[in-house]
């Protein structure tokens, strides 16, 4: 298999990586309750499976990433994980019951969740002292993203949900050719030294504490925005666009980020970003039907996800030493992606019932990135 000859290289393969992987959620986090949706679970049903979907980043990161600080194994743990989860993903072909979709999806997430973390760390290692191009290189994420919101929504629109396993295959497929080339350069872990311990200081607890919460909050979001859209009388492509127009507000803030971060520091961003994340869900809870609230709410992406997980990544780049930035950043998404998107998923299912909650898991959106807001401020400036 070619190997990228220099640095520049093997930032191009990381772009297509970072292309593919969130290309695969552009496609599975927004359309997926749809998919189930048309085949007949409901709310409360289509509320747990989203919520495995999310919960196996609680323990799958941290068992890849022990691996990845002990061996150093970082670029083949990628491509172990994007080939074995493309196989398990062949499983969604079949019209399966509650409890086989329940084991497919723990199945393949597993593996999935090998990925990033590992994706994060040679990015960033590779990157060196030029860390500030890190958002030109994850922007290439949200191009995936914006294309297989909109190409997908149009997709779903014409051929009808069921397409969604056969564009998902092909994405998985992308991920593995595009990971194929990483070089198999071991990173340098002395395993005779003793290692300091992980130290859950108050400013990390914290940190982790308004990361859970703000991805509760994200619950409706990451389940149930395309239903609420198609509830209140849009298409499925209009729905598309308008997850898009997030994407893009999200890629802007990435290019501004280092120069925000550099200015003002992550404890103040992260403050301003989570308030405004809780204007976006009240937006979305009483202005749905008004298409400028709409799209102020999806501008508001670019805080809600770009700036907050801009800061969220160099907080934790920064708190960990080398030896240990496999296991932070899969601490990291464990408990706010893992924990805090597995609760609020499942309660958004709960809340929302046969509809008529539609309104009331935004509020509780709203109240979650309120109480993730204060959580951030109780880090001390100095550790921030």
């Amino acid at each position: 298999m070619f190997q990228p000859k220099s640095t520049e290289q093997q930032l191009r393969w990381l772009c297509a990586c970072y292309f593919f992987f969130f290309s695969i959620l552009g496609i599975m986090v927004p359309y997926l309750g749809v998919f189930f949706d048309s085949r007949g679970f409901d709310a409360q049903e289509i509320g747990f499976l989203l919520a495995i979907l999310m919960g196996t980043r609680i323990i799958a990161p941290n068992l890849w990433a022990i691996v990845a600080d002990k061996t150093g194994m970082r670029s083949e743990l990628i491509k172990i994980g994007a080939g074995a989860a493309a196989l398990s993903y062949l499983t969604f072909f079949y019209d399966g019951g509650l409890a086989y979709l329940a084991i497919s999806l723990a199945v393949y997430t597993f593996f999935w969740n090998a990925i990033l973390a590992q994706l994060e760390v040679i990015t960033l290692e590779t990157l060196g002292d030029d860390a500030n191009r890190y958002g030109a290189i994850r922007s290439w994420g949200s191009v995936g993203y914006i294309v297989l919101v909109v190409s997908g929504g149009f997709a779903i629109g014409h051929w009808g949900p069921q397409i969604l396993p056969y564009i998902g295959m092909t994405l998985f497929i992308g991920m593995l050719i595009s990971a194929l080339p990483l070089p198999s350069n071991r990173a340098v872990v002395d395993n005779t030294q003793i290692r300091k311990p992980l130290v859950f200081d108050k400013a990390l607890i914290w940190f982790l504490v308004s990361a859970m919460l703000l991805q509760m909050s994200a619950g409706p979001f990451y389940g149930f925005f395309v239903l609420y859209l198609k509830q209140a009388g849009y298409s499925e492509s209009a729905a598309g666009i308008f997850v898009a127009l997030g994407v893009v507000a999200e890629i802007v803030m990435f290019m501004y980020a280092p120069k925000l971060l550099g200015r003002f520091g992550v404890k103040f961003l992260l403050v301003v970003s989570i308030g405004l994340t809780a204007v976006r869900w009240l937006l979305l809870a009483y202005g749905v039907e008004n298409i400028l609230y709409l799209s102020i709410s999806q501008l508001l992406h670019a805080f809600t996800f770009g700036l907050t997980h801009a800061a969220s990544i160099q907080f934790v780049h920064k708190h960990f030493d080398i030896s240990r930035r496999s296991q932070g950043q899969a601490l990291y998404a464990s408990l706010s992606f893992g924990v805090g998107g597995a609760i609020g998923t499942w309660l958004c299912g709960i809340i929302w019932g046969d509809g008529s909650g539609a309104m009331s898991t935004w509020i509780f959106a709203a109240g979650c990135a309120f109480l993730s807001m204060l959580a951030v401020l109780f880090i001390p400036k100095a550790q921030a």
